[in-house]
């Protein structure tokens, strides 16, 4: 049986002080203790990728005063851990798009939104990154860190 793949897409915040400083914004899981992330969420049916980026950014962080700085050039795909799986019939994982994007200055962060997905948030360095992250995303994280590395965005 084919697997199915929920598309969605996947926000690296970086401070307003970037490029002088590439701190990136994470954020600890309502749901799950110690579990920390970006910003993500679901593509919704005609919505495009660059559409949901905006819309998850003010439903996740309460803000969406960014700008895009860049956007991984294919979508990458990954596997949830059986207990999530179970949760997110019929799909078995997530296909996502990302992008890096920077905050505008004066933007105001509010993770008490209306449905609230985080309860902490930190801006972290490029190098503490990892170590926050969940153990099955860590290989998609580490591939889109190094190709904006290597692109010189961070």
């Amino acid at each position: 049986m084919e697997k199915i793949y929920r598309p969605n897409v996947a926000v690296i915040v970086l401070s307003d002080e970037y490029p002088n400083k590439k701190d990136i914004f994470i954020a600890e899981r309502t749901d799950l203790n110690d579990i920390w992330q970006f910003p993500q969420g679901g593509i919704d049916e005609g919505e495009t990728a660059e559409e949901a980026l905006f819309r998850e950014l003010e439903e996740e962080i309460g803000s969406n005063d960014v700008n895009i700085v860049a956007e991984f050039p294919e979508w990458i795909s990954y596997d949830f851990p059986s207990h999530v799986a179970k949760k997110m019939k019929p799909f078995a994982g997530q296909r996502q798009r990302y992008y890096l994007v920077k905050l505008n200055k004066g933007a105001k962060i509010d993770i008490a939104t209306q449905h609230p997905e985080f309860s902490a948030y930190k801006f972290v360095n490029i190098s503490e990154l990892l170590n926050h992250t969940a153990h099955f995303k860590k290989p998609v994280y580490e591939k889109v860190i190094n190709y904006f590395k290597e692109e010189g965005y961070l």
